[in-house]
């Protein structure tokens, strides 16, 4: 009797060819043609790339970041969270923290405090701005801090077994509470203003074209980064079970799998990605304050994936730089009519195109199934 050898498939490529020609193609752009086209070609020529661009591309990448972790856990796990924009502005005020000791006395006051702390009369650092001035220090903090709260939130959230739309109440409810909480002087945080005015990072200043160009190229490699990262997450055992649980969770439970752990790992990745995300955001923008935790922030981070189309990572990205793009042209071209435009965008994405850009362009008809479909009635 012959032996039977049964023949497993191996795990799926990372990319296929095309998509790491288009990768090389980003990466390209990021580390060379806008260092070139801002740094080395004349402010007269066409093809220069302005201050103010690099700031908006910079400040998109990290709203695509934040697009890239809502896609991980509500496009191939099924969890819609309504207060990532918390996590965003944890990794945002813990960069903004090293960034005001990195004032020193060059503030208004000339005092070693910060000037809001010599505003309010504050005669010491409060104990939790203790460890701000290390760089290693925030660079933990940066991580942990979003990843502590996720996880504690997370654990008591998932082991109850919470879901759906009450558990996107729940997030938004975490992340107003969290905005009320820094709006308070008391807490140490700047209140309403926040943190601004910064100078310099690791003693260099700030606001200098080379160090822009720093800051976007970083920015450009994270996102690029974490896509590989969530492309492998997605590809392997782990993101398989991630998505049997977006599709059927009491299947899943019934073969043996406590979604639990699966659902609360997700969960405190994306929250990291959102804190690294938020991290860059600040010392590029020059601001960090309480309205970043605004329940309309993390609904937008929603929006951006649900237009891009959940559940291809690319998409999300795609949808960040297309919304926030419109909405830069949109808050100078006609400022009263964006949010108008914002609602009216989710509402006909969400009856015409449930793929999103990325299903429109892999199968173009299906926008015409779908008009024709909805005049019926269907």
């Amino acid at each position: 009797m012959k032996d039977c050898k049964l023949d497993l498939p191996g795990s799926p490529a990372l990319l296929s060819r095309s998509g790491w020609a288009a990768f090389l193609m980003a990466l390209i752009a990021v580390c060379a043609i806008a260092p070139l086209l801002n740094l080395m070609v004349e402010p007269s020529s066409a093809l220069h790339l302005s201050d103010y661009m690099v700031a908006l591309l910079g400040k998109i990448m990290c709203y695509a970041i934040c697009a890239l972790a809502m896609d991980l856990i509500w496009g191939y796990t099924g969890i819609l969270s309504l207060g990532h924009g918390l996590f965003f502005a944890l990794g945002g005020y813990a960069m903004g923290m090293y960034l005001m000791r990195q004032i020193g006395r060059d503030g208004n006051y000339k005092s070693d405090l910060p000037d809001f702390m010599v505003f309010l009369d504050w005669k010491a650092l409060p104990w939790h701005w203790s460890l701000s001035d290390s760089f290693v220090a925030t660079l933990i903090f940066i991580v942990a801090i979003p990843g502590l709260v996720a996880f504690i939130f997370g654990y008591f959230a998932f082991r109850s077994r919470i879901k759906g739309v009450y558990f996107s109440i729940i997030t938004q409810a975490m992340t107003f509470a969290a905005m009320l909480l820094f709006f308070r002087n008391e807490t140490g945080f700047g209140g309403n203003n926040g943190f601004t005015d910064f100078k310099r990072i690791l003693g260099i200043p700030l606001a200098t074209p080379s160090m822009r160009m720093v800051l976007f190229v970083l920015t450009g490699l994270t996102l690029l980064g974490f896509f590989l990262f969530a492309r492998w997450l997605v590809s392997s055992k782990f993101g398989r079970v991630l998505q049997a649980i977006r599709d059927a969770e009491g299947r899943v439970m019934f073969s043996g799998y406590n979604p639990i752990g699966y659902k609360l790992t997700i969960w405190v990745i994306s929250a990291v990605m959102c804190g690294v995300a938020g991290a860059l955001y600040v010392p590029q923008v020059g601001i960090i304050n309480p309205s970043e935790m605004s329940p309309a922030q993390s609904i937008e981070m929603a929006i951006w994936a649900a237009v891009g189309g959940r559940g291809t990572l690319i998409g999300p990205i795609v949808g960040a730089f297309v919304v926030n793009g419109a909405k830069s042209w949109l808050t100078v071209s006609a400022p009263e009519f964006w949010l108008y435009f914002l609602g009216a965008l989710f509402i006909a994405v969400t009856l015409f195109l449930p793929t999103g850009i990325m299903g429109l362009l892999r199968d173009p008809g299906s926008l015409i199934r779908t008009l024709r479909d909805f005049r019926k009635g269907r």
